[in-house]
C-alpha cells in the first residue's frame, strides 16, 4: 500500500515588489528629532506614515507560483525542471517550510533534509564538526545517532583535514560537499536538492547522484531540481515541468525532458529554433541554433576547468551585402558579466557576407573560466550597430573544478574567488642565507 510523502494542493506564491524603499531611521535619530522639535517630529512621523502607505500602495505583485498541484508517493524520485524564474526554487522553499504559500497548502509527511543552496543550514562561525551535530539536532536526531554517522559523513565530504575549521573558511566546493553529505546521510525520509551540484567536480557529482539513487532505492523520497538533463533522466523516473510559475507537464522523465528541451524553454548546452517564424531575427539575419561543445567536439553541459570549450552560433543571412558581427556575452550564476567576445575571424571580418547559412564559433581556452555555471547570450549586429537578434541565456554550461592539483587551484583548498581563473606562469628566485663565518655554500650560490 502506497503512502503520500508530499501533497501540494493549489499552491500559489505572490511576492510584493516595493517601488521604493523607505530610509531607515535609528532610535537615536528619532529621539533627537523629538527633543529638538516635537511638532516637527510629529508632523514628520505623520508624513512618513503617509509615505509608507503610499509606497505600499504602489508595490506590484509578482506571482512566482500559480495554482500548482501534485502528489509524490513515498519512495519516488522526482525531478523538477524549468527555466530560470520558473518557480522551481520557490516551490522547494515552500516544501522545506522556509516560506509559506500565499494560497493553497503543502503537506509533507516525514523528516525533511534539504539542500537548497551552498551552505544551507550552516552556521558560518562554527566548525564543520559542530555544524554536523547542529544539523542532526535540527533534524531531531539524538547525539548517539549523529556520532554513528559522523565518520561516514566526513569521508563522503572529503573534508577530514578541515573538519575542525570554521566553515566560513571553506571553499564553495567544500561547503557543498559537506552540506550534501550531511543532508544525505542523516537519514531524512524526504531529501530536497536544488541546483547545487554544478559547483562540484565531475567525480563528486557522480558520487552525489549515486548517493541520491541509493537514498531512493531504500524507500526514501527525493525531489531533485536541476538544469542537468542527463542527471534528471538518470536519477528520476518522473519529472515536473514548470513554466512561468505554472505546472505544465507531469510524467515520465524522458518525455518531460524532451518536451522541455524542444520547447525553447531549456537553458542547456544546445538550443535550436526549428521554426523560422519563431526564431529571433531581424531583417538581415536570423538565429537558428546555439551550442556548447567540449574539446572533443561533443555537445556538453559539463566542461572540465582545464579543457577548452567552444560556443557556436548557427544563423541564416537573409540579405547579402552587409558586414556582420556575431557576438557572445558570458554571465556567471550570480548574474555578473564575465566577458563578451565579438567574431574576429579574419576570413569574414569587414567583409560583406552573401546570403546563406553560417556557423560562427568562439574558442575559449582551458584554465580561463572559474568553476560554476556560465550562461551565454548570443547575438548579431551589423557593422552600423543595428542589432539583428540577441537571445539572453541561450545556453548554459557548468565549469567543473579539478581536485588533481594541476589546475590554477593547485593545492589550495579554500574558497577561490573570481569570475575567471587563468593558469598563469610563475617563477621564483631564491637566495640562501649565508653565514659569513661558517658557510660552505658553493661560490655560484653565494653570487645570487
Amino acid at each position: 500500500m502506497s503512502h503520500l510523502a508530499i501533497s501540494a494542493k493549489n499552491i500559489s506564491k505572490v511576492y510584493r515588489i516595493a517601488a521604493r524603499e523607505e530610509k531607515y531611521q535609528t532610535l537615536r535619530d528619532s529621539i533627537g528629532n523629538a527633543i529638538a522639535a516635537p511638532l516637527r517630529y510629529l508632523r514628520g512621523q505623520f508624513n512618513a506614515a503617509k509615505g509608507r502607505a503610499s509606497a505600499a500602495a504602489v508595490r506590484e505583485p509578482f506571482q512566482a507560483l500559480h495554482d500548482v498541484s501534485f502528489d509524490i508517493e513515498q519512495g519516488e524520485v522526482v525531478g523538477i525542471v524549468g527555466r530560470n524564474g520558473a518557480g522551481k526554487s520557490t516551490l522547494l522553499k515552500i516544501l522545506s517550510r522556509i516560506t509559506e504559500p500565499t494560497s493553497g497548502a503543502a503537506a509533507v509527511h516525514g523528516r525533511v533534509g534539504s539542500l537548497l543552496e551552498v551552505g544551507t543550514g550552516f552556521h558560518q562561525e562554527l566548525t564543520g564538526r559542530e555544524n554536523i551535530y547542529l544539523n542532526g539536532a535540527i533534524l531531531g536526531m539524538r547525539k548517539i545517532e549523529i556520532r554513528r554517522k559522523f565518520d561516514e559523513i566526513v569521508d563522503f565530504a572529503e573534508v577530514e583535514r578541515f573538519i575542525d575549521t570554521p566553515v566560513k573558511h571553506y571553499s564553495t566546493g567544500m561547503q557543498l560537499r559537506l552540506a550534501f553529505a550531511v543532508a544525505a546521510h542523516l537519514e531524512p525520509e524526504i531529501l530536497l536538492v536544488d541546483e547545487v551540484l554544478a559547483v562540484g567536480d565531475a567525480r563528486f557529482q557522480k558520487k552525489c547522484l549515486n548517493k541520491m539513487q541509493d537514498v531512493g532505492s531504500h524507500g526514501r523520497t527525493v525531489v531533485f531540481v536541476s538544469h542537468n538533463m542527463p542527471a534528471v533522466t538518470r536519477l528520476c523516473n518522473r519529472c515536473l515541468l514548470l513554466e512561468g510559475g505554472k505546472l505544465v507537464q507531469d510524467g515520465p522523465s524522458p518525455r518531460v525532458v524532451s518536451a522541455y528541451l524542444h520547447s525553447g524553454l531549456g537553458t542547456t548546452a544546445a538550443r535550436e529554433w526549428r521554426d523560422p517564424k519563431t526564431a529571433p531575427a531581424g531583417a538581415v539575419a536570423r538565429l537558428r541554433a546555439v551550442r556548447v561543445r567540449n574539446a572533443e567536439g561533443g555537445i556538453s553541459e559539463t566542461i572540465d576547468i582545464r579543457a577548452a570549450v567552444r560556443v557556436e552560433s548557427m544563423y541564416d543571412v537573409l540579405q547579402s551585402g552587409h558586414v556582420l558581427m556575431p557576438f557572445f556575452m558570458f554571465y556567471n550564476e550570480e548574474g555578473l558579466h564575465a566577458f563578451s567576445t565579438n567574431d574576429l575571424d579574419p576570413v569574414w571580418r569587414r567583409r560583406p557576407r552573401p546570403a546563406g547559412k553560417y556557423v560562427s564559433t568562439a574558442w575559449i581556452p582551458g584554465n580561463l573560466l572559474s568553476e560554476g555555471t556560465m550562461f551565454v547570450g548570443a547575438g548579431l549586429a551589423t557593422e552600423r550597430q543595428v542589432l539583428q537578434f540577441y537571445e539572453p541565456e541561450a545556453v548554459a554550461f557548468h565549469v567543473i573544478d579539478s581536485l588533481d592539483g594541476d589546475s590554477a587551484r593547485g593545492d589550495f583548498g579554500g574558497r577561490f574567488r573570481g569570475i575567471v581563473r587563468p593558469l598563469l606562469k610563475w617563477s621564483t628566485e631564491f637566495k640562501p642565507r649565508v653565514d659569513a663565518h661558517t658557510s660552505n655554500a658553493p661560490a655560484s650560490e653565494q653570487r645570487i
